[in-house]
């Protein structure tokens, strides 16, 4: 082993350190994640290559270490403490009145207190000796708790070594450990998406996450901390206050709550409490409540404590965002893209401050997951503007009382059959345009500007013309008269002719245009184009079967059913046949087989003063040409106006021929 290694290791070390310090405590990170892998990855090598080097305490370890056997027990030097609980401003001042009894302090005097947000997670208790991170364990019974000091090194956000000394020889941190809402929500769409195991919420998530015996998996998952105080040191804290010793921990490397405040007397500790309150759906965590603790320690070791918990201290709780009622049916609706949710019809109860009697169920994965039926009493949970949700089953039904649910086999609302594509977590309805729920959703797509293009029908007026009965589908767009359009809201004559002639002006359009406005499930523009291309005309691809499809570039079996299932459907082919009796038309399309720049792939860089580059890559598409956004060593030629930068650059660096725009005219003129 070389000094050389061991200087670099120690290096990157305070490298990767100083870096996770900027981003979990400053919220300032100052290098991309790209280079912060790239230091991570370099100590990883040198780690193994000098396994002298390796630390318990190293940025290196957060990965997870093998599996334990068990947790052992850990006893806390000082007991972590609960808090006694105020449901109301009348409990608070309760609270602040006993205070100023106990300090015999006028009642006319404002006590100093901290209010802080208090996390919906665990409690956790950190020890560190000479600076370095040796124990960590849960709350437990507040005597004793579990060692997890493995998965607690796994959490980017926890200091293994102190910052900025001095610090005691020995002392207890106390935090919490949380999941980002985030997190939380990306973490449980790839459980159900792989059949893992879902959280009920994040509070759960944490839970679980900190008690895996193999770390490797708390590793995984997106769980971070904050210091909230700090239970046994060993010789004297030099600070006064609560506040003070929060922001040494901060000093040190803790992640400490943006949202802790410094708040003189009951007036300010509401104040605060309204603030919270109105902000907690936007902080991105869970809070159940605010936690207020009187600010001057010397207060708080006069004041004591009672039983298992501070004088000093107390949590003013929220209302809850879980409660347990009664389910008592299922419905199914149909949404704008033809998903089908099923929707959790319950026994009214309230829940985060509003009665709530419906709740989605998400899909049938979901209602298979929870294990539920009609007549159970379910857990619901509610955060912030979230559609609220059954999490769970709370109690079964008796089997006499219990309706198992069934979910349809065919569209509720029009009939059509349902369908579910194989790792896909939706059912949905087949029936496309004709189906009442997705009639909004296609006209808007219809009219949109890489469709059809009709300028001035946004969604507000969609809503009034379907509302109203004006128009049931997107070929009752050009049946539309003056008077009738003048009569809407928010629209006069000068508007409502405005917007007849776009309807009439989108009548020129394009073939692959035509086929993207369709909504056919999952034909984007590029698949339009090239089945545009691949049959040089609409009957012949409305006639393809799915087979006939997966000769189109880019067509795989999932888009060709889906295509092959949109035209086998009568009330879709009614729908095409009236817009093309209306006079929708598109100029003839040269197959994909006589096209000039048929399989070269070419790229678009700097200005253009004769066309905008849109219309360029459009014309250079329509001579077969694939327009990228990239160069790459697959690309045939690459169009350069002035301002070209780095594609220019690396086109000149892999020899691929360079084209100005003179060159481009001609080529577009010419073909090759």
């Amino acid at each position: 082993m070389t000094d050389q290694a061991r200087n670099e290791v120690e290096q990157l070390r305070s490298q990767l350190e100083e870096h996770n310090y900027r981003y979990y405590v400053l919220d300032a990170p100052s290098i991309p994640d790209a280079e912060y892998d790239r230091l991570m990855r370099r100590l990883q090598e040198l780690e193994a290559q000098h396994p002298d080097l390796q630390s318990p305490n190293s940025p290196s370890q957060r990965v997870g270490a093998p599996p334990l056997d068990h947790f052992a027990t850990v006893q806390h030097r000082t007991p972590m403490l609960s808090l006694d609980n105020a449901f109301s401003d009348e409990d608070l001042a309760d609270f602040d009145r006993r205070l100023h009894d106990r300090l015999k302090l006028n009642p006319e005097s404002a006590i100093d207190y901290v209010a802080e947000p208090k996390l919906d997670g665990v409690a956790v208790s950190l020890t560190y000796a000479d600076g370095e991170l040796i124990t960590a364990s849960t709350r437990g019974d507040g005597v004793s708790g579990e060692d997890i000091t493995v998965n607690i090194r796994t959490l980017a956000s926890v200091p293994l070594r102190l910052r900025q000394p001095p610090w005691p020889a020995l002392m207890e941190v106390r935090g919490e450990v949380y999941m980002p809402q985030a997190g939380f929500e990306r973490y449980n769409a790839q459980a159900r998406e792989q059949g893992g195991k879902v959280f009920a919420n994040p509070r759960n998530a944490a839970a679980g996450s900190l008690r895996q015996l193999d770390s490797r998996m708390t590793a995984q998952r997106p769980l971070a901390l904050y210091a909230y105080a700090i239970g046994f040191v060993e010789g004297r804290l030099d600070c006064e206050t609560h506040f003070a010793m929060l922001q040494r921990l901060k000093s040190w490397g803790f992640p400490v709550n943006a949202k802790v405040r410094q708040v003189r007397g009951l007036s300010a500790c509401l104040d605060y409490y309204r603030a919270l309150e109105a902000e907690r759906d936007s902080l991105g965590y869970d809070i159940d409540g605010i936690v207020y603790k009187v600010d001057n320690l010397q207060q708080q070791v006069q004041l004591g404590f009672v039983s298992r918990a501070p004088r000093w201290a107390i949590a003013r709780k929220f209302p809850a965002q879980e409660q347990i009622t009664r389910l008592l049916d299922v419905e199914f609706q149909v949404g704008r893209t033809g998903a089908i949710t099923p929707v959790a019809r319950l026994e009214p109860v309230q829940v985060a401050g509003v009665t709530v009697s419906n709740a989605t169920l998400h899909n049938k994965d979901e209602i298979a997951r929870l294990g539920i039926a009609i007549g159970d009493r379910v857990i619901v949970r509610r955060a912030g503007d979230v559609i609220p949700q059954v999490i769970g089953s709370a109690e079964p039904a008796a089997d006499s009382l219990r309706q198992p649910i069934i979910f349809p086999s065919e569209c509720p609302v029009c009939q059509s059959p349902l369908e579910q594509i194989e790792g896909e977590a939706a059912v949905r309805c087949t029936g496309g345009l004709i189906c009442a729920a997705q009639r909004k959703e296609s006209i808007w797509h219809f009219a949109s500007r890489k469709a059809m293009d009709i300028d001035g029908l946004g969604e507000k007026l969609i809503d009034q013309l379907v509302d109203l009965g004006l128009v049931d589908n997107v070929a009752d767009l050009y049946a539309l008269q003056l008077e009738q359009l003048a009569g809407l809201e928010r629209m006069a004559e000068k508007s409502a002719t405005n917007l007849l002639q776009a309807i009439e002006n989108s009548k020129q359009t394009t073939l692959p245009r035509f086929i993207y406005a369709l909504g056919i499930r999952e034909v984007g523009e590029a698949t339009a184009k090239n089945l545009a291309l691949h049959f040089g005309d609409l009957p012949p691809l409305m006639d393809a079967s799915a087979e006939g499809l997966l000769a189109v570039p880019d067509v795989g079996p999932v888009v060709a059913a889906h295509i092959a299932d949109f035209f086998a459907n009568p009330g879709n082919r009614e729908r095409v046949d009236r817009l093309i009796a209306q006079g929708i038309q598109w100029p003839a399309v040269q197959r994909a087989a006589n096209l000039p720049l048929q399989g070269m792939t070419l790229v678009l860089t700097g200005s253009l003063e004769s066309m905008t580059r849109e219309e360029a890559a459009a014309k250079l598409e329509a001579m077969g040409a694939k327009v990228a956004g990239s160069v790459s060593a697959k690309t045939s030629l690459v169009i350069a106006g002035p301002g070209a930068g780095s594609k220019l650059a690396k086109a000149e660096a892999l020899g691929i021929e360079v084209l100005d725009e003179p060159g481009l005219l001609r080529l577009l003129e010419q073909g090759l």
